[in-house]
């Protein structure tokens, strides 16, 4: 992913069960089933999918064990959707159309966790560029859940009625894949969910705890390219040339007002300059200077003041500077872009209902967001459509191993870090069972 998710769980939610997460969907059966799969063809997967990760849009290799695993299971699979996606379509009575999606992309790094398992996996970016790439987020085991989940409601037919659409998305570290699906006919071709429901594997919740909460569940964000057209000139003589530089240093420190002054101070927002590039010798004033930002919010409102006031400052320290119209600073939104992502309030408290009913105090509240990660599964879920929309948080590192942190010990270690792991059986296990009774009580044929 993207963004480092703040889903650690702080305290427990004490529910009483309704009565439609007391049937067999509940059972103790249900767990040793996932068990007995994950022995069995899951962690062999898993392990798989781990040593093997693929880039963003580029995931060929996994999209093609995930078919084919979704078609073993009984459904029926279209694959190459938005690219290298795949949706698969278990049709099974009368009832409504529910979606889980897992996102299934690796990050270019490379990979120092130690394990047995490790990738040193290479692989030719879009960018054209020969990366490392390794399953630093979790995606691996989001894929891994999603096949078990898919196993074990093909084996449960006869207690659930309706369309279960599951889908495997691409890019979802570039934010760009959930668009291309939704693009290519995810909706019009296939049908469209009444209900949709992901989650996220967080290496900051300990093992066997769940993590969800109503509303916002991560910013928006958008990749913002701006291009500095100066004058070059001899580094002895700066009054000769117009020097990218400069303006870019002050386009940068501008910036930094729309924030401080711009945007209501109760408001969430972020402009962060990842990267400054010009030049190419001490004595020598370049043409050109680049930067790349990114962008983050949590309303619409928010997001279209930051996107116009970055346009507006790079603009006018251009004409600050002297340059003609059509040497100005250029900003340029990229397609890694995605609105925020918010949980839909009836939904989030039915499915709390049911992992209560469950996992009993295993179950907690999200804790206040340190960051403003993002997600893309926002494009498929309300209100950027009118499917309401569920993702929650499974527990990814043992106590055993925050107990150490706590006492001085090696630090837990983040997403997106070269030294990234996970417990593979608690949180393949529990996604699995998490997503499968959910999905049994939204297709309960008695409701």
């Amino acid at each position: 992913m993207k963004h480092l998710l703040a889903l650690a769980a702080t305290s427990a939610l004490i529910w009483t069960a309704p009565l439609a997460a007391q049937n067999s969907s509940t059972s103790p059966d249900l767990a040793a089933a996932i068990a007995a799969d994950y022995d069995k063809e899951l962690e062999a997967l898993f392990i798989d999918f781990h040593k093997n990760p693929e880039l963003s849009y580029k995931e060929t290799r996994t999209a093609a064990i995930i078919a084919k695993k979704w078609r073993d299971a009984g459904f029926t699979v279209t694959e190459k959707v938005g690219g290298t996606g795949v949706v698969a379509v278990m049709k099974n009575g009368a009832g409504p159309t529910l979606m889980l999606r897992a996102d299934m992309d690796g990050l270019p790094l490379v990979e120092d966790s130690g394990l047995d398992y490790m990738s040193t996996a290479k692989q030719i970016s879009i960018d054209g560029e020969e990366k490392p790439v390794m399953h630093a987020c979790g995606h691996d085991v989001h894929i891994t859940s999603l096949i078990g989940t898919a196993r074990q409601m093909s084996a449960m037919k006869n207690q659930w009625s309706g369309t279960l659409v599951l889908v495997a998305q691409p890019a979802e570290e570039r934010i760009g894949g959930a668009k291309l699906m939704l693009d290519d006919g995810l909706y019009s071709r296939f049908p469209k969910p009444d209900f949709a429901m992901a989650f996220h594997v967080s290496a900051d919740t300990p093992t066997g705890k769940l993590a969800i909460g109503e509303g916002i569940e991560s910013s928006s964000s958008d990749s913002v390219d701006i291009i500095v057209h100066g004058v070059g000139a001899h580094g002895a003589s700066p009054h000769r040339g117009k020097d990218p530089i400069v303006m870019g240093a002050e386009i940068i420190m501008a910036l930094q007002t729309i924030v401080s002054r711009e945007i209501a101070p109760l408001k969430p927002a972020v402009i962060t300059v990842g990267s400054f590039h010009s030049g190419f010798k001490h004595n020598i004033i370049s043409d050109r200077a680049t930067m790349q930002l990114t962008v983050r919010s949590d309303d619409e409102d928010t997001r279209s003041k930051l996107l116009e006031g970055i346009k507006r400052i790079a603009t006018n320290v251009g004409r600050m500077n002297g340059l003609p119209d059509d040497k100005l600073p250029e900003v340029l939104v990229s397609h890694e872009s995605t609105p925020a992502n918010y949980n839909d309030a009836a939904m989030t408290k039915r499915v709390k209902g049911v992992f209560a009913a469950r996992f009993g105090e295993k179950v907690f509240d999200n804790k206040p967001r340190e960051g403003m990660g993002a997600e893309d599964f926002a494009y498929f879920v309300a209100p950027n459509t009118d499917v309401p929309g569920v993702y929650f948080a499974v527990g990814g590192t043992p106590q055993a191993d925050f107990d150490r942190e706590a006492s001085g010990g090696a630090p837990v270690p983040s997403h997106h870090s070269p030294f990234f792991k996970i417990a593979p059986r608690e949180s393949v296990t529990l996604g699995t069972e998490a997503m499968t009774a959910a999905a049994l009580d939204y297709l309960n044929p008695q409701k």
